[in-house]
């Protein structure tokens, strides 16, 4: 029995996709209505409406942000916690899941002869809407249902960095991707993950040639997708002598923040206790403590968990 059958039988059975054909086994825009609790005609009715802007990214350039209207940024939330929520990513995938984090993505390549860490150019946008609507349309909904959804949650042909549904609907569309590189990954015996656009490959041994059939077997099935690598200047391979970081953590003995960082907060908290002039408030500087804790919670390597 198919996915689509089986949610079929699950809420009711058959119906009407579009053209008239009756489509056994998929929802329809009356169940959307329902898990959603708005009515189909404020569903159909919804305005899609984004403001842009732009902020400097941290290396330099700028990143195109696509910020909903409060209307639709509601809508999209709604979609997030009452479907999106309820279905799986691959388990690679640790950034924007519940219960993953840096610390999660970066424990996997702790100790190992080489990291690899690429980026993927323009993630968010190059998710595309037609995507999109293929994987609501694999997970059960019509027609017109997956492509109310698509319209709900896409911009400009593609995810738009600002809506709350972009992060998860990456994850969730690009589940067979993982998939694929975590099998490419099992055959040179590396480790992968992924955390948003930041893919990190590691490796137990530094065998010749394994590095770059590694990189050009990534671009191969991310062009498949319709994603790019960034540049080269973004492509980092670490080995045991270099500092090895993954998701803004050191990795070369256990996941921990960076030692020229820890020494900056601790300075910047003698400073505080003191009296004197600090670059953080003790606010900015009890959120910095607390990542320390939840690094030092989860850093555990693998082995010794």
């Amino acid at each position: 029995m198919g996915l689509g059958e089986w949610i079929g039988r699950l809420f009711g059975g058959k119906s009407q996709d579009r053209g008239g054909s009756v489509a056994p086994g998929r929802l329809v825009l009356v169940e959307l209505s329902a898990r959603l609790g708005v009515s189909v005609a404020e569903l159909q009715a919804a305005r899609v409406e984004y403001a842009q802007f732009t902020v400097p990214k941290r290396r330099g350039g700028q990143r195109k942000i696509s910020a909903p209207s409060d209307g639709l940024k509601t809508l999209q939330r709604r979609i997030l916690y009452r479907l999106l929520g309820r279905l799986k990513s691959h388990p690679t995938v640790q950034g924007f899941e519940r219960g993953r984090s840096i610390v999660t993505n970066a424990v996997p390549h702790v100790g190992r002869a080489v990291v690899l860490r690429m980026d993927i150019r323009d993630f968010f946008p190059t998710t595309t809407a037609k995507r999109v609507e293929m994987y609501f349309r694999r997970t059960g909904w019509d027609a017109e249902s997956a492509a109310l959804l698509t319209r709900l949650c896409t911009h400009e042909g593609g995810l738009p960095q600002g809506a709350p549904t972009s992060p998860r609907l990456s994850n969730l569309v690009n589940h067979p991707m993982d998939a694929r590189l975590e099998a490419l990954a099992a055959t040179a015996g590396a480790t992968y993950t992924r955390y948003a656009d930041d893919l990190t490959f590691s490796l137990p041994q530094d065998t010749p040639g394994t590095t770059a059939r590694l990189i050009g077997s990534t671009k191969a099935i991310l062009r498949s997708y319709g994603y790019r690598l960034h540049q080269d200047k973004k492509l980092r391979i670490w080995r045991r002598h270099d500092r090895q970081m993954v998701t803004g953590l050191v990795v070369n003995e256990r996941a921990n923040l960076p030692r020229r960082l820890r020494r900056k907060l601790r300075a910047i908290e003698h400073h505080l206790l003191t009296g004197r002039p600090a670059t953080l408030t003790a606010d900015q500087l009890n959120g910095w403590k607390a990542l320390q804790n939840m690094v030092d919670a989860q850093a555990l390597p693998p082995a010794q968990e």
